[in-house]
């Protein structure tokens, strides 16, 4: 699927790195890349920090390209003297651009009294660990968290979970609809104009594939469901680390 991004994401992306490659060679990598992937936006091409392998991204995907086109790489390029993840340094860059550029009003925000730390949660209503997780929301908004929902209904649009999300979101009281739902309870119909639609496109083009999907404020992703005391520990040593 195809995601729109707005201009001003878009130009965020590109100042992610210097897009330093000369432009007859992105046009030979972009016309590659086009070639092989017609229905994907590509938001930046820049050399990359291995010699002769360009940085293609798409979205918060990263792909590899030899200086001719000819050769694609499509994995993780580490560091060894650092032993840093190059390529999960750009995504997590990517995705910290992408989730910030989604409208407050669309998430559905368990805020705490005073905001310590944000994360980001892609959510299915059916999800058996994002239940687990929405218990654990009361303590870390006593822990200073704020944890922000978006919708990821994992079986797609024709699926009743959809439905039911796009209900939760148009609910006079989006809150106690979300919890309401979390606990396995019959979610009352509604109908509005509602970010259901582009947030499970932006969780796709971000590489969601279960939920919940956690990101931190610095983009960084979390495997999966974690305990309070986990993902407290991940948020503190991310900010201490920025």
């Amino acid at each position: 699927m195809r995601l729109k991004l707005p201009v001003s994401v878009i130009i965020m992306l590109l100042l992610l790195a210097a897009a330093n490659a000369d432009p007859a060679r992105e046009e030979l990598l972009r016309a590659t890349i086009t070639a092989l992937f017609p229905d994907v936006e590509i938001t930046r091409i820049s050399e990359s920090p291995a010699p002769g392998l360009y940085e293609v991204a798409l979205g918060a995907e990263v792909l590899y390209l030899s200086a001719d086109g000819r050769y694609l790489l499509q994995g993780d390029l580490l560091d060894l003297n650092s032993r840093v993840n190059v390529t999960e340094q750009q995504r997590a860059a990517a995705r910290k651009v992408l989730l910030s550029a989604v409208p407050e009003q669309e998430m559905i925000s368990f805020a705490p009294a005073t905001a310590a730390h944000t994360v980001y949660v892609f959510t299915d209503i059916t999800c058996g660990y994002c239940r687990q997780f929405h218990q654990d929301v009361p303590q870390l908004n006593d822990r200073g968290v704020l944890v922000k929902y978006l919708a990821f209904p994992r079986a797609g649009y024709d699926s009743a979970a959809f439905t039911d999300m796009e209900s939760v979101w148009c609910a006079a009281d989006r809150n106690v609809a979300m919890t309401t739902a979390k606990q396995g309870q019959p979610v009352t119909a509604a109908q509005c104009d509602n970010p259901v639609a582009s947030q499970y496109e932006l969780g796709g083009s971000m590489g969601v594939r279960g939920t919940p999907a956690i990101y931190l404020e610095d983009g960084q992703a979390m495997p999966g469901y974690v305990p309070p005391d986990v993902l407290l520990q991940a948020l503190e040593e991310a900010r201490a680390s920025s």
